[in-house]
C-alpha cells in the first residue's frame, strides 16, 4: 500500500509537471516563422558591437573618481563666487536701504519746507492783495493831495515875485505833471 501511494504521488507530480512543460514548448513561436539570417546576424553583431564600445569607453574607476573630484572642484568654485555674489549683492541691498532712509527723510523735510513757502507765499499774496485795494482806494485821495499842493505851491511862486500862465494851469488841472512842467517853464 505504501507502494501504490508513493508511486501515486509520484504520478500526480510529475504529471503537473509534464504538462508544463509541454504548454511551455507550444508557446514558443514556431520555426517557419523568423527573420533571415542576414538581418539577424547584422542585429547580433550591432548588439555585440554596443556592448564591446561601451565596455571600450567604459572609465576606470580611477578615471570616474578623477572626473568627479575636477566637477567638485569646477561646482566648488562656482558656488564660491556665488557666495561671494550674495555676499556683495547683499552689502550694496543694506547701503541702499541705508540711503532710502536718508533720502525719506531729506523728502519730508523738504516737503515741510515746501508746505511752509507756500504758506509764506499764499500770506504775502494776500498782504499784497489788500494794499493794492488799499492804494487804488485811496488813489483819489492823494491826487487831490497832490492837488493842493501844487496850488500852494503856486500862491508860494506868486509871493516870491513868479509870473505864473493861468491859462495853461487851468488847462491841465488834471494832469498834474504837465502842470509842474508848465511852471518850470515860466520860471
Amino acid at each position: 500500500m505504501m507502494r501504490t501511494n508513493k508511486g501515486t504521488i509520484l504520478l500526480l507530480t510529475l504529471i503537473p509537471i509534464f504538462l508544463v512543460s509541454n504548454c511551455v514548448s507550444v508557446q514558443e513561436p514556431p520555426k517557419y516563422v523568423g527573420r533571415p539570417a542576414s538581418i539577424e546576424n547584422q542585429q547580433n553583431s550591432s548588439v555585440a558591437n554596443r556592448f564591446q564600445e561601451a565596455a571600450m569607453h567604459k572609465p576606470t574607476v580611477v578615471e570616474s573618481a578623477m572626473e568627479l573630484s575636477q566637477q567638485y572642484a569646477k561646482l566648488s568654485e562656482e558656488a564660491a563666487t556665488l557666495r561671494q555674489q550674495n555676499q556683495d549683492l547683499t552689502f550694496s541691498n543694506e547701503q541702499l536701504k541705508e540711503q532710502v532712509v536718508a533720502l525719506e527723510a531729506q523728502l519730508k523735510q523738504a516737503q515741510k519746507e515746501l508746505t511752509e513757502a507756500n504758506d509764506i507765499l499764499i500770506a504775502m499774496r494776500i498782504e499784497l492783495n489788500s494794499w493794492k485795494m488799499d492804494i487804488l482806494g485811496f488813489r483819489d485821495e492823494i491826487r487831490d493831495a497832490e492837488t493842493a499842493q501844487l496850488e500852494a505851491l503856486l500862491k508860494i511862486l506868486q509871493a516870491l515875485g513868479g509870473e505864473i500862465n493861468m491859462r495853461s494851469v487851468q488847462n491841465n488841472k488834471g494832469n498834474s505833471s504837465s502842470t509842474v512842467a508848465s511852471l518850470n517853464k515860466t520860471n
